[in-house]
């Protein structure tokens, strides 16, 4: 899952993507409000799952950002932070379309399941277990299972499964899954995206007989939309 953080305190911003990051969150980082609403809806890197917001902002507040977006028709959650504990400030945090908000100092527990349960409820588009066949992925319980056989994956796993059961049935490239599951800034070695399927294959393929992931040489990878049945 990908998420936007948009924090000018430098070092509380950094905590909160280290954090993110270790629970297997793709996150970018921005400091400002202009930059935050300009990442939220002109970057390249696609639809973010949900975007942390803090409320006292450089050059554009979070209010504002908050109130651009949802005049644009973008309804990716938002939750706001603030170092705020005034009932009218969350209410206005509320009324311009914010989706969840957090008083500053708060516990990265309650953040991340704060986090989980905005992408629980999620987009109406988006189905809250994704699957194919009897391969099933439930992003918010961050869980996964083979014919009802849970399977243990680590987060980077995780975030691979999930961007490839997100486009099931579709061929991916190697940059689109390193810009989505890593980062767009990614500067290491692309075969690392081959590694880390033959990590999935080993776990959700192999020991059940099953050949959900197929190589399109040249072009990256397609995951069958039957689960490789």
């Amino acid at each position: 899952m990908r998420m936007l953080v948009v924090e000018d305190e430098v070092g509380l911003a950094e905590t909160i993507r280290d954090g993110l990051t270790q629970e297997g969150f793709t996150v970018d980082l921005v400091h400002d409000g202009s930059e935050g609403l300009w990442t939220a809806t002109e970057a390249p890197h696609g639809a973010y799952d949900a975007i942390v917001l803090d409320i006292m902002l450089p050059r554009l507040s979070g209010y504002e950002v908050c109130r651009q977006l949802r005049g644009r028709g973008i309804w990716t959650p938002v939750l706001m932070l603030t170092a705020k504990d005034g009932e009218y400030d969350h209410a206005d945090a509320l009324d311009l379309g914010a989706d969840d908000y957090l008083t500053k100092p708060f516990s990265f527990v309650v953040l991340i399941a704060h986090l989980r349960a905005l992408v629980r409820r999620g987009a109406p588009e988006r189905p809250a277990v994704l699957s194919a066949g009897d391969l099933s992925l439930d992003p918010a319980e961050r869980r996964v299972a083979r014919g009802g056989t849970p399977v243990a994956l680590t987060p980077r796993e995780f975030a691979l499964l999930e961007f490839l059961l997100r486009h099931r049935g579709h061929v991916v490239t190697k940059t689109a899954i390193i810009e989505n599951v890593w980062d767009a800034h990614f500067s290491g070695d692309p075969n690392i995206v081959e590694v880390y399927v033959g990590y999935l294959r080993k776990k959700i393929d192999h020991p059940f007989g099953r050949m959900a992931i197929e190589t399109v040489r040249g072009v990256g990878y397609r995951l069958a939309t039957d689960g490789g049945a």
